[in-house]
């Protein structure tokens, strides 16, 4: 994307050609690396863990006892089940010609056309990439819309934004018929409404969500339930075993890097130290590499509305210095805000940096900052975080009440307890 923007800047570039094979080794490359300076293995052998890598998959046979392929048999009094999860494929004929996201590197070479089946975070992520490198891309989801999770105007903006670059969204169908071949391509059928439609693309990729890594491990003679696709667990991690605690995908809430981290965290605690800590979901910062980026924490706008009085301020990319300054101004930061409390309920931002600008408004929300304080909050100039003190400013005018002052922060004074003459708009 940087180099469309070239010619504004006086520079002539010739026009960049793709190698794919360099790009999937050096991409394994830099997976590599980050795993390997994580030492994972020697860190958990500093701390004292018995470490068994590599002896292929183990199984319980009793509450307490597991098994690996060799014969070996581990009792422990307490286990975690941290086993993961695998990407998810539907069941139709034909669906073994099709890819998952962890099947291309298995490419060869750059398809000239892809299918993308799964309008989420993983499907998105994948027409952003093959429709930066020149393929034609079309992306079907049986749901109305892509990203459905997500706030309506992130969903709304990226619909627009992936149109605009030319892929092309089939949302609404009604399901996946069968996938056969057709010469060098494949043919997918699908149902839209009461009638057969055929795409035909060199590639069908499957984003279809994500299972648990349950198949192995013989859960049922530990006691465990499952759902068919996850562990069931509390919030505390606690299984129907109670001496067995899950964390991570293979419980089918959040699966996100950041959740499992902080799930395995307090499952560690609650399982070896009796503790009943709880994993909390609000305020969980996700979002997707897409272009534009699109990020979210909190409550979206519907949510927020369902049972309380909000104020929202929408600020566009183009109302930002920075987005000017640097030619990027498609996008927009939405602040949902309580109307009664002023705490901030969730923020949702498409647009450069996206992700990043998010987790201001997470750790705020986290403190259970007034969104006065965000209003007041210095941020550097020219950057783009600087969005949310606009929004912020706006939402604080709305209310008719001024940014916290030193004064009132030692005083303790909540929003709405300023004097009517103290109250000022911009």
């Amino acid at each position: 994307s940087n180099a469309g923007q070239y010619s504004a800047y006086g520079m002539t570039v010739p026009r960049p050609e793709l190698d794919f094979p360099q790009l999937l080794a050096r991409t394994q490359a830099i997976v590599y690396d980050i795993h390997e300076k994580k030492q994972l293995i020697a860190h958990l052998e500093s701390s004292g863990a018995q470490v068994f890598a590599g002896v292929g998959e183990a199984q319980f046979v009793d509450p307490h006892t597991v098994e690996i392929p060799d014969g070996r048999r581990f009792r422990g009094e307490k286990f975690i089940l941290a086993a993961g999860g695998r990407a998810r494929r539907l069941d139709f004929s034909g669906a073994e010609l099709a890819l998952t996201h962890s099947d291309i590197w298995r490419l060869q070479s750059l398809p000239r056309s892809v299918a993308i089946v799964g309008g989420a975070a993983t499907g998105c992520q994948l027409a952003t990439i093959f429709n930066a490198f020149g393929a034609q891309v079309t992306m079907l989801d049986i749901a109305p819309r892509i990203l459905t999770v997500e706030d309506s105007l992130v969903a709304q903006t990226m619909t627009a934004a992936f149109q605009r670059r030319g892929v092309d969204l089939r949302t609404g169908i009604s399901g996946i018929e069968r996938i056969e071949r057709a010469g060098r391509d494949l043919a997918l059928v699908f149902k839209q409404g009461d009638e057969l439609a055929t795409l035909e693309a060199e590639a069908v990729v499957m984003s279809t969500g994500w299972l648990g890594n349950l198949s192995g491990l013989n859960l049922a003679a530990a006691g465990v339930e499952t759902d068919g696709r996850y562990v069931v667990s509390d919030q505390t991690g606690q299984t129907s075993a109670a001496h067995i605690y899950a964390a991570g995908d293979i419980d089918g809430r959040m699966m996100l890097v950041q959740s499992a981290s902080h799930e395995a965290r307090i499952v560690v605690e609650n399982a070896l130290l009796g503790g009943t800590d709880r994993h909390e979901y609000a305020i969980v910062p996700h979002g997707g590499f897409t272009h534009p980026e699109y990020a979210s924490v909190g409550l979206t706008e519907e949510q927020a509305r369902r049972d309380r009085d909000v104020v929202v301020a929408v600020v566009p990319y183009a109302d930002m210095d920075r987005a000017v300054i640097d030619g990027r101004t498609e996008g927009f930061c939405k602040l949902v805000v309580d109307g009664e409390t002023h705490r901030m309920l969730g923020a949702h931002v498409v647009g450069e940096q996206a992700l990043e600008i998010v987790h201001v408004v997470a750790a705020g929300m986290a403190a259970g900052m007034w969104v006065e304080q965000l209003a007041e909050l210095q941020i550097a100039y020219p950057t783009f975080t600087a969005i949310l003190g606009l929004a912020a400013r706006r939402i604080v005018a709305e209310l008719g009440v001024m940014p916290l002052t030193p004064e009132w922060r030692t005083l303790g004074r909540a929003p709405g307890e300023w004097e009517q003459s103290q109250i000022q708009t911009e």
